[in-house]
């Protein structure tokens, strides 16, 4: 057997290699990417490897090996064309038309066991015709913060990308924002779609309404199928989306998620979440709480993210207005705050620990639930966590037990809001049948982890690895994560 076929034969075997990778995004032409090589690199050390998504690839997780990942994912031997797509977009309010993949490529794109399409796309893979003069390089705690990102949302009920790899490189890496030389890694992320709403404004500036048509009835081809047959499936389309994305808002809210770089660039034309860059979950209830130290002025601030998505949806009518008739976008975007009330309403009940709960209680419980945590700065998870940690069902006796063992008590006392909220709360305990409490208690633990990334929780993790390259503390991290502990 000569060299050529023991290579061919040991990379037919690889699960990966041999996924029946769909040319959905390639079949629509170069107008929308240019083909690339990936980077090669020194060393290829496996570091995640998310085991939990591969029997959506029909894939055993007991059969793929280490290897399997090293040489799909950081050798990327066997896999072409490597797609860097084009786009540009709205970054903090200015147009930026020298965008596009400039560290990445769509290495393939495959149908889940659900049926739905899937994108593996690379970051960190090298430089592309859109790196600006960049090294088309990842650090590895870039890496590790999405791992952690995506992997916390997903498990918080956040509609997200997830990471399918994590390899590192064995190059150093000099950056502004980072303490250098630091490590590098090449990342694989899995989502649904890599087309970004910039995808669309690049054929706006362009000026390709013929490009946009062929590109937006792929979207709905792939991602929207139900309106496929639908006379009016561009407008539904554009209806959908702003659910889709008024939602997402919602999710991160509720989560105390700041995604912290909205620009249109980052915002997927499937409504999902991905590319967490500086990101951070509030320590306390902060409406101007701004995750990005460049964000000067506030503009992705925590509380500002509902508004920027309804912005840059607004926005994305000017490219889509070529196929979509204006008033129908108009109509479909009035309805962006109607969903995101609705999600985020729905979303914080059950943090209180209700599926369904009647206004004028609901929308009391949760004005006064927020008005607390803003008002005493107890930490907005601790105090969630507290209540599931701590309920019981004495809390329908009288309102002075409620929470009354919770860790957070010093933050109570002599607050008014505190008391009141402690009175509705026994008043709405009490509405339940006796038997109805301990779905109130298992939605509580469901919802609220004691796990939450917070700032020093990442970095402690971080420090363990470029002190000792001790990866334990972040393999039980993702544990806890998972588990929801």
């Amino acid at each position: 057997m000569t060299l050529a076929e023991t290579v061919n034969n040991k990379n037919s075997s690889n699960p990966f290699v041999s996924l029946n990778y769909e040319p959905a995004l390639e079949s629509l032409g170069d107008d929308y990417y240019d083909e690339v090589a990936a980077a090669e690199f020194p060393q290829n050390l496996l570091r995640w490897r998310n085991d939990a998504l591969l029997p959506r690839l029909g894939l055993d997780p007991q059969v793929v090996t280490d290897e399997d990942f090293i040489v799909a994912f950081g050798k990327f031997e066997q896999r072409k064309p490597l797609l860097a797509l084009r786009y540009h977009g709205y970054q903090f309010g200015d147009y930026n038309p020298r965008l596009g993949d400039g560290r990445g490529f769509l290495y393939g794109q495959v149908r889940g066991t659900d049926g739905e399409l899937y994108d593996f796309g690379t970051k960190g893979s090298g430089t592309t015709p859109y790196s600006r003069g960049g090294d088309g390089m990842l650090t590895l705690k870039g890496g590790v913060r999405e791992v952690l990102a995506a992997e916390a949302l997903h498990h918080m009920g956040v509609r997200t990308s997830r990471c399918l790899s994590m390899i590192e490189t064995g190059l150093s890496l000099w950056r502004g924002d980072e303490p250098s030389p630091t490590r590098s890694c090449v990342m694989v992320r899995m989502s649904r779609s890599h087309i970004r709403f910039g995808t669309f404004e690049r054929l706006h500036y362009f000026q390709r309404p013929d490009l946009t048509q062929k590109l937006l009835d792929h979207v709905i081809e792939q991602y929207y199928q139900h309106l496929v047959s639908e006379h009016d499936k561009y407008a539904l389309f554009y209806a959908e989306l702003v659910q889709r994305v008024a939602e997402l808002a919602a999710q991160w809210m509720a989560a105390g998620f700041c995604h912290a770089v909205l620009n249109t660039d980052n915002m997927s034309i499937t409504g999902e979440s991905f590319d967490y860059g500086p990101y951070a979950f509030i320590p306390s209830y902060q409406p101007h709480f701004t995750a990005a130290y460049f964000d000067y002025y506030g503009r992705y601030c925590y509380s500002h993210q509902p508004d920027i998505c309804k912005l840059n949806l607004q926005m994305l009518q000017a490219t889509l207005k070529c196929v979509i008739d204006p008033s129908d976008m108009e109509l479909g975007l009035a309805s962006f705050d109607e969903h995101y009330h609705r999600e985020y309403s729905s979303l914080m009940l059950k943090k209180l620990g209700f599926h369904h709960l009647q206004n004028p209680e609901a929308a009391e419980l949760l004005k006064l639930t927020i008005q607390f945590l803003q008002d005493s700065q107890v930490g907005y998870h601790q105090f969630f966590y507290e209540m599931s940690r701590t309920f019981s069902s004495q809390w329908r006796d009288e309102p002075g037990l409620v929470m009354l063992t919770s860790d957070i008590l010093p933050a109570t006392r002599s607050s008014e809001l505190f008391d009141q909220w402690c009175i509705l709360y026994h008043k709405i305990l009490n509405n339940f049948q006796p038997a109805h409490i301990d779905i109130i208690a298992q939605n509580l633990a469901l919802h609220n982890p004691k796990t939450v990334l917070l700032k020093p929780v990442i970095e402690s993790v971080w420090e363990a690895i470029v002190q000792q390259d001790n990866w334990l503390p972040f393999y039980e991290l993702i544990q806890q994560i998972q588990s929801g502990v």
